[in-house]
């Protein structure tokens, strides 16, 4: 089983780049489509334990959650943040590598790189 796991959107070229990262060094990695598989809110707070990253991070502050008329004030602890990303799924940064009891946000790309070089 790899040690590596990358929460992944396809559509996005920063996640397509750490997906591929894995690729060149070798390496493999288990990818996890969260938008097909969400994460409940457990899996949610489990990751932001090992997050690197302060929970506010983890929620895109996109056009879709202004659409949603939310305010990034309001989420801020990894509470707040489990609930609405277990709600609102798309909402989550992405990609995000985990290995072991740590995770990261893989933005820029060069920080997905180093990650994956472990």
């Amino acid at each position: 089983m790899p040690e590596l796991t990358i929460y992944h959107n396809p559509r996005c070229s920063t996640s397509r780049h750490a997906v591929g990262a894995v690729a060149v060094t070798g390496g493999e990695a288990d990818v996890v489509q969260y938008l097909r598989t969400p994460l409940d809110r457990e899996q949610l707070l489990e990751l932001l334990g090992k997050l690197e990253d302060p929970p506010a991070d983890l929620v895109r502050k996109d056009a879709h959650f202004a659409e949603l008329g939310l305010s990034a004030t309001d989420y801020t602890t990894p509470e707040q943040v489990a609930d609405l990303l277990a709600e609102h799924p798309r909402l989550m940064q992405r990609p995000v590598l985990v290995r072991g009891d740590r995770a990261i946000i893989g933005r820029p790309k060069s920080r997905a790189d180093e990650f994956v070089a472990g």
